[in-house]
């Protein structure tokens, strides 16, 4: 049976409560147990993104400047500096990662990259003393950051599925990585999967 479309139309009256449902759904969906304060978190930092600012602070793509180098200074920063330029660095690979998948894929970085960046600058401000729940929270998210990543890699599709160009979309990601994720997803939506010459095995 069709599984419902878990996005609800954007009739909420602000941005966190929207995103407090999609969050709510997928993470039921996936039968996952996160801490609540983590999945506020989630909510927060998805309402967050809907800015363009907040993704591109410098003004565009083109003048962004590389994570790896705002992780670098954050490392060396007094402590209000070094969390906000942490911070910037986690949250900003969590949702380039979940929302920004595809693009990742055909990136010279891979999503490793991101996982990578994303998970260290959490990790040091798990490590970092703070407000009670605040470090446990960083924690989690540094720890499960790929499995974070691809909860918002879901929601971003749930959104595109919306469309048959969506469904083209989704279709092209199954056969780029084979992930038995976006595989059920189609089977759930009546496309018909097919091993052909050249597939990729579907992987678990």
């Amino acid at each position: 049976m069709e599984r419902a479309n878990p996005v609800p139309k954007l009739v909420a009256s602000s941005a966190e409560e929207y995103f407090r449902e999609v969050v709510t759904d997928a993470l039921a969906h996936r039968k996952a147990r996160v801490q609540p304060t983590t999945e506020f978190y989630l909510v927060h930092l998805l309402a967050r993104f809907l800015e363009r600012a907040e993704l591109f602070p410098e003004g565009g793509p083109a003048e962004a400047e590389p994570l790896a180098l705002v992780l670098l200074r954050a490392l060396n920063e007094e402590r209000q500096r070094r969390f906000e330029g942490l911070k910037r660095v986690g949250d900003t690979s969590l949702f380039v990662s979940g929302f920004f998948a595809d693009s990742i894929a055909r990136s010279p970085v891979g999503a490793g990259y991101y996982a990578a960046l994303g998970g260290q600058a959490y990790g040091t401000l798990a490590a970092a003393r703070g407000p009670a729940g605040v470090a446990e929270t960083f924690a989690e998210l540094g720890e499960r950051f790929e499995e974070f990543a691809d909860l918002l890699a879901e929601i971003a599709e749930m959104q595109d599925l919306r469309s048959n160009r969506g469904l083209v979309r989704l279709y092209e990601r199954f056969l780029h990585t084979g992930s038995a994720r976006v595989a059920q997803m189609l089977r759930d939506r009546g496309v018909a999967l097919f091993a052909g010459a050249g597939s990729k095995v579907v992987r678990i």
